[in-house]
């Protein structure tokens, strides 16, 4: 017999795979939870620490960054700089360090400082020169705070080397929290090095906030060592293969009930922005740490009679459709391949057991009488039985695949299209609208702060180029500024008259004739492919020249990448698109009305309270979660009249409502697909072999002794078919014989 032929491997296929699907809905269903903290909200704790940590990362590196490259700006001039200038200039471009010095290597005499104080006895002027000699370190103050401190080298051709140091807290830039939430920067020990959102013991008023207060520091205690712990791991060993999403190690922790509520926090690892790379920051070992006291619902527990119902309900269909495939296709054929063999043996004493319906049925009754047209004695043969005729005759294998089917398919589509009402009957927290929008405000706030950090880097080149620079030490300005920030897609000195004067990068796209703008950051063109944002800032002494920069689209859209958020745009005053995280046309408008509401709505509410808003929609289409928050605070960006809006559907979520419907759906596409499979292949092996084979019989046993009799496949069907085949013969050839004897005799 044929290994996948056959009438057994079919239906022993069919079984295996109903008792496994059985199993999986009995654990899938079962197992979805209904617990009083849904997975959603842990998911969004996580992605909330890695937005935290992408956020200390990048300011870490681009304060490491900005220090270097003014440095090196002002070790290029010819003359040395007056310590005290130095500090000046760089204070009146960046404004994110709490204290800068000046020292000289040689002595360690302090040249200049600005600031607060820094310790600068924890420097070993000595090691300055080895390979990691100038990398950041952090250092405990005498208040027991932490700050990050900075190096870079100022030099002069036969001047002593000066050491340019900045003092940094590690403070989170521009994190929204929202009322409830609390985060923290740990090191590898455990330690919390900085917090933000847990008020002072001092500071509250009651017992009770007092005591609140205290379980909240030993709560985040927990998460810290906890999440220290883990952060050790690899990156690779804590997300699915190919899965994407934060490069670095993060994760989510459940902690205590405390007065109805219970503790949820995610944590991240600081991590380079393409995996497998390193940076100032990420050599420090932090890891940040998010935690919310989210409100709980006591009567939502696990459930899992559901799927046991539905796995009991698929094992008795299942059965039952088995069993009506092996007693009325497997039984039959079986019968009447071992009857052909009996009569092909010559063994024609017992009559044929003739099945009662279907193509069996047939065959059956055409070995009958064959077997009667094989007997030698006429005188002994019992009569004929009746061939089978009218609806039993017409009820065939296609008919019981056809009724297996449909008794399979009553189980599985009521399981796929009707009892899946998710989004009428989900419970969306509140906490993941919250979420919603704390997550998009802080995104907002770093898109504002890089638009404000590229335009300061336009601020000192402009000062280092001055009056007097020439045209080639202008460009080699631009070049080494453009090499060292990938934000610019061209920089170029654009005269009061429109003319370049020095440019770097690809071809300016400045409208010609016209000369810089008034507006440090805006948008030059509101049509075509992309959108032209350029950053200008005035050189002195120029007469109105001014450095510019284009921004590249693609440094806007990467800063958007954000797992959990869904799509998100970046909208202009007049709500047209000029950035995304997905595909989307430049300029065009938002997909939805109630979107460009949301917008305009939270727009007009900036003047009165300047918060995002967040909202969850709920109609035909499903349920939807949206937020938008606009450009709010000081910097060049902050004029701009942009709002960042982000939505998502709700289906996507780890809700137990939508993991429920997800997964019946998958069970009964799972179930439909094996029944299709598995009754295709019986009727393509058996059930269409067999008809023709019940036609062909029939036609023997009515006298046709010329047509052949080949089998089709090398089973059940196909022996009894070549039985027929030595049936045919032996009848040919008794008649062959019977017709050679009078001819004989004349």
């Amino acid at each position: 017999m044929s290994l996948l032929g056959g009438i057994r491997p079919p239906i022993a296929a069919l079984s295996a795979l109903l008792l496994s699907l059985v199993a999986v809905t009995a654990l899938s269903l079962g197992s979805v939870s209904q617990g009083k903290m849904s997975d959603a909200v842990l998911t969004s704790q996580q992605h909330f620490a890695e937005d935290g940590a992408i956020a200390l990362r990048a300011s870490l590196d681009e304060s490491v960054t900005d220090l270097t490259r003014a440095a090196a700006l002002f070790s290029s001039s010819a003359e040395p700089a007056a310590p005290d200038a130095v500090l000046d200039k760089i204070g009146s471009v960046y404004q994110k360090w709490r204290g800068t010095a000046i020292i000289e290597i040689r002595s360690g005499k302090l040249l200049a400082a600005r600031g607060e104080n820094l310790p600068l006895t924890v420097i070993d002027r000595g090691k300055l020169s080895e390979e990691n000699g100038l990398s950041p370190r952090m250092v405990r103050l005498a208040n027991g705070e932490t700050r990050l401190l900075s190096f870079a080298l100022l030099s002069w051709d036969g001047e002593p080397q000066q050491l340019l140091v900045a003092s940094s807290s590690l403070r989170f830039p521009g994190i929204s929290l929202g009322q409830f939430r609390s985060i923290a920067v740990i090191d590898s020990t455990g330690e919390v090095l900085s917090s933000d959102g847990i008020p002072e013991p001092e500071q509250v008023l009651t017992d009770l906030q007092r005591e609140q207060v205290k379980e909240q520091n030993r709560q985040l205690a927990e998460f810290a060592r906890e999440a220290s712990a883990r952060a050790e791991r690899h990156p690779l060993t804590t997300k699915e293969p190919g899965s994407g999403g934060f490069p670095g190690v993060s994760g989510s922790l459940l902690g205590d009930t405390y007065r109805g509520e219970q503790a949820a926090a995610g944590y991240a690892a600081l991590a380079a922005p393409q995996p497998g790379e390193g940076t100032s920051a990420t050599s420090l070992g932090l890891t940040v740490v998010a935690m919310v006291n989210v409100g709980i619902d006591p009567t939502r527990t696990t459930e899992p009679l559901a799927g046991l119902a539905a796995a009991g309900a698929l094992l008795l269909i299942g059965a039952l459709a088995v069993g009506v495939l092996l007693s009325t296709v497997q039984r039959p054929i079986l019968r009447m391949f071992l009857e052909s063999r009996r009569l092909v043996r010559g063994d024609l004493r017992r009559p044929v057991r003739v099945p009662t319906y279907g193509e069996a049925a047939r065959i059956g009754a055409a070995l009958e009488r064959l077997r009667q047209q094989l007997l030698d004695d006429d005188e002994q043969r019992p009569p004929a039985p009746r061939r089978p005729r009218g609806r039993l005759r017409r009820v065939g294998t296609r008919g019981v695949l056809i009724a297996c089917g449909a008794l399979l398919a009553a189980w599985a589509a009521p399981i796929t299209l009707l009892l899946n009402q998710a989004d009428t009957t989900a419970v969306i927290p509140q906490q993941l609208v919250d979420d919603q929008r704390e997550r998009t405000d802080t995104l907002t706030d770093r898109v504002r702060r890089a638009f404000n950090e590229g335009h300061a880097d336009l601020i000192s080149v402009a000062t280092l180029i001055g009056d007097e620079t020439s045209r080639e030490d202008m460009t080699t300005v631009l070049e080494r500024t453009a090499t060292e920030h990938l934000r610019y897609a061209s920089l170029y000195v654009l005269s009061a008259d429109g003319t370049v004067l020095a440019e770097a990068g690809d071809e300016p796209r400045h409208p010609a004739g016209e000369g810089p703008g008034t507006t440090p950051v805006t948008v030059l063109n509101d049509s075509g492919k992309e959108p032209v944002i350029v950053g200008y800032a005035e050189i002195p002494g120029r007469e109105g020249a001014a450095v510019v920069g284009e921004f590249r689209v693609d440094f806007l859209n990467s800063l958007l990448k954000r797992p959990g958020l869904g799509e998100i745009r970046v909208v202009d005053a007049e709500r047209r698109v000029v950035g995304g995280n997905t595909g989307y046309l430049a300029f065009e408008s938002l997909p939805t009305e109630r979107l460009d509401a949301l917008v305009e709505g939270t727009a007009q509410q900036v003047g009165m309270s300047p918060r995002p808003s967040g909202v969850l929609y709920r109609d035909g289409s499903g349920s939807q979660i949206a937020a938008a928050a606009p450009f709010v605070g000081g910097g060049a960006a902050g004029d701009l009249g942009w709002t960042v809006v982000s939505w998502q559907p709700a289906d996507v979520l780890a809700i137990p409502e939508y993991k429920l419907e997800n997964r019946t759906v998958l069970a009964g596409i799972l179930v439909l697909t094996a029944t299709v499979a598995c009754l295709g292949w019986l009727h393509i092996i058996v059930g269409r072999p067999l008809r023709e084979l019940a036609g062909q019989a029939e036609r023997l046993a009515e006298g046709d002794r010329r047509t052949v009799l080949y089998p089709r496949h090398h089973d059940e069907v196909g022996a009894v078919t070549r039985s027929l085949e030595l049936l045919r013969q032996q009848l040919h050839e008794r008649n062959r014989r019977a017709d050679a004897v009078p001819a004989g005799g004349n």
